[in-house]
């Protein structure tokens, strides 16, 4: 296990492990992990390894803004990698032992990087803290495993499991389905154990392929960086084993797409009460402001909850994806909503924010769930009534495609405000970019369709 907690107890803990590597990691905007490998000592008697700020301005496809906004520097600063000892983990499937280190970036003088998606994060815990309030987050991550393909035009497949057969047909809950897969899931529990991942849940969910791992209750920051490294993992595994492990949000056309749930719940810092119960039991005012600032904010905050083109194919309606949301409302026990609020005792009462797609950035839907939940409380915005029925009934209440909810965003100076101004311009900078690459792109339904008719 690592403890460590200071530049000495982690150069005691490499000692012990033996670590003769260091993987020097952060997360970009994508969430997609960069950084640097060095030799241990060099790690540990070097200072700290530097990267230019323009890994926050890359965009998915490896390019870079135009700029015209002037959100970056033109020179490209360099930033100081500086770790956080309680994110040492041992890269299991490395074949020396091999550390890896989760960093936050400063500029040389010491201002923080604004654009790393976990000083975002950090920014609306402050927030928190000021106020004397703790959130306690629960993640839910689905996923699909895939049979290798290497080719872009070809789509994908569900992979052949231990019985030589793929999945035909929807399995959800299916233990047998899960087991068709228990060389790789025991693999990936090992490696979860060796790195102090706290997963809890394995489920196999509605599509072929498709499953769901469930962590147990926490800090933010804590949960970020354990999905942050449990992608990371997940990944390795399924090529181990033959396979790829995919968070994209729609992958195959003719199956559910893959969401990240959030569960949320605000612990108050002086006595560890949930502030969404109130003294007689019931849900408190907070509890329903915190749903009211969701519904009245997450509608102008999609892009940062569905990063990506494909992220849209997940949210539309009237086509094969079951219980993903397309609108904000609200209900106790209800799986067609957005924000769902499961019966629980007082204590367990929270609001679980299923709009996400399991292609984001964990740190950034953190970080703008409980921004968007937080300005309701500050603002006292009452939610509109629980829905009892099926929210499909009441339409689609969301952006339909990443053009229009980067329009949204860019309209919300509430959520920059708390993000950060210039962090939310160079996401809208980036995200614009990755959209007009994706409008370039002549589809194979174009040719399909229209190349002998139009």
């Amino acid at each position: 296990m690592c403890a460590a907690t200071s530049d000495d107890s982690l150069t005691d803990w490499f000692n012990r492990n033996g670590i003769t590597e260091v993987e020097c990691l952060l997360p970009d905007i994508t969430g997609t992990p960069k950084g640097k490998i060095l030799p241990a000592l060099k790690y540990l008697k070097g200072g700290r390894p530097r990267l230019p700020d323009s890994i926050f301005i890359q965009t998915a496809t490896g390019d870079y803004p135009d700029d015209e906004d002037r959100v970056w520097n033109p020179i490209e600063m360099d930033m100081e990698l500086v770790a956080d000892p309680a994110t040492c983990r041992l890269v299991p499937w490395a074949h020396e032992p091999t550390a890896q280190l989760i960093h936050d970036c400063y500029y040389l003088n010491g201002d923080p990087v604004e654009c790393c998606p976990r000083y975002v994060l950090k920014r609306v815990l402050d927030l928190y803290a000021a106020r004397g309030w703790r959130p306690v987050v629960a993640p839910e991550m689905e996923f699909y495993l895939v049979q290798t393909n290497t080719d872009p035009d070809y789509p994908l497949e569900p992979p052949v499991g231990r019985s030589g057969r793929r999945e035909i047909g929807h399995q959800a809950y299916s233990i047998d389905a899960v087991n068709e897969f228990d060389p790789l899931f025991e693999q990936m529990y090992d490696y979860c154990e060796v790195q102090e991942l706290d997963i809890d849940t394995l489920i196999h969910e509605e599509g072929s392929g498709q499953m769901e791992i469930n962590f147990q209750h926490g800090d933010a920051l804590d949960l970020a960086d354990q999905v942050f490294y449990f992608k990371r993992s997940l990944r390795e595994v399924a090529l181990a084993h033959g396979m790829y492990a995919t968070f994209m949000a729609k992958p195959m056309e003719n199956e559910p797409g893959s969401a990240m749930h959030l569960h949320q719940s605000i612990r108050d810092v002086r006595t560890g009460e949930n502030v969404f119960a109130g003294s007689d039991g019931q849900p408190s005012a907070l509890f329903r402001h915190f749903i009211g600032g969701l519904q009245c904010y997450l509608p102008h905050a999609l892009a940062l909850f569905a990063p990506n083109v494909n992220s849209y194919r997940r949210l539309l309606p009237n086509i094969t994806n079951t219980s993903a949301p397309i609108n904000t409302e609200w209900g106790y026990d209800n799986r067609t909503v957005g924000l769902r609020v499961p019966h629980s005792d007082p204590a367990g009462t929270r609001v679980e924010n299923r709009l996400a797609g399991a292609d984001v950035n964990p740190y950034l839907l953190m970080a703008t769930s409980l921004a968007c939940g937080y300005l309701g409380m500050v603002q006292q915005l009452e939610p509109r009534p629980p829905l009892r029925d099926s929210a499909y009934r009441v339409g689609h209440h969301l952006p339909a495609d990443l053009g229009r909810a980067l329009d949204a965003l860019e309209r919300c100076e509430e959520i920059a405000e708390l993000l950060g101004d210039h962090f939310t311009r160079t996401y809208l900078s980036v995200k614009r970019t990755e959209h007009l690459a994706y409008a370039r792109v002549i589809s194979s339904w174009e040719r399909e369709y229209l190349l002998l008719r139009v």
